[in-house]
């Protein structure tokens, strides 16, 4: 089956013009104009990448997005934020609101179907091999949960590709530049200080387990086993 792909855009001949090009790549697409209408989609269908319009009557954009990270149904499909909000400090408010990639307009539809592309990738990657354990951290990626010492700890996608990226390569330095372009595709300073902070609410989250996550000045980061 195709990936089903939800186009959240109040401009309809925007909407039209993205969906073109992706039913164009075989992907499945659905439209919506509001925010409203949206979560109303996403309650009667099931979405593999959600392409979300800040600026949206009835239900605005980061309203729609804190509905959907709230729901068991939704929390984990991936969310490309599009919005004419261009600036540093909005692009860095939604990625730490927990947005999978940060498109601004205006853009290609060709950029936009890179970027969708790569997150749909990580979604079949992280379904690859089905369970990752590791001194007590348990990763479950067809389900996309992860337990330390048995209880369940509630993750972000992009916390639980982040972390488990880490994980995958144990006792390895992984650089600031390869974890940014593994979970969100492209590598900046906007991104870079975005990383930190899903680092330190990571750690915050497995509290016993956040001393093997060491931060390499300079470098990056890496997942150091125990002893």
């Amino acid at each position: 089956m195709p990936a089903h792909i939800l186009i959240v855009e109040d401009e309809v001949d925007l909407a039209e013009l993205i969906a073109f090009h992706f039913k164009k790549a075989g992907y499945l697409v659905t439209e919506a104009h509001d925010g409203q209408q949206a979560l109303d989609l996403t309650k009667e269908h099931h979405f593999d990448l959600i392409i979300l319009d800040l600026m949206l009557p009835k239900v605005d954009g980061m309203a729609v997005f804190a509905e959907l990270r709230s729901k068991k149904k939704t929390k984990k499909i991936p969310v490309i934020m599009l919005t004419a909000k261009g600036q540093a400090s909005d692009r860095i408010a939604g990625l730490e609101a927990g947005a999978d990639d940060y498109v601004t307009k205006p853009f290609t539809p060709k950029e936009l179907l890179l970027r969708s592309k790569k997150q749909l990738a990580n979604i079949e990657k992280t379904k690859t091999s089905h369970l990752l354990e590791i001194d007590n951290l348990i990763f479950d990626k067809l389900n996309l949960t992860f337990t330390v010492n048995g209880e369940k700890v509630e993750l972000t996608s992009t916390e639980f590709k982040l972390l488990l990226r880490l994980c995958e390569y144990p006792n390895q330095i992984q650089s600031r530049s390869t974890l940014l372009t593994e979970v969100w595709g492209y590598s900046d300073s906007t991104n870079s200080r975005t990383l930190d902070t899903h680092m330190k609410r990571i750690r915050g989250k497995i509290e016993g387990a956040s001393h093997t996550i060491t931060t390499v000045r300079g470098k990056g980061y890496l997942y150091q086993t125990a002893e």
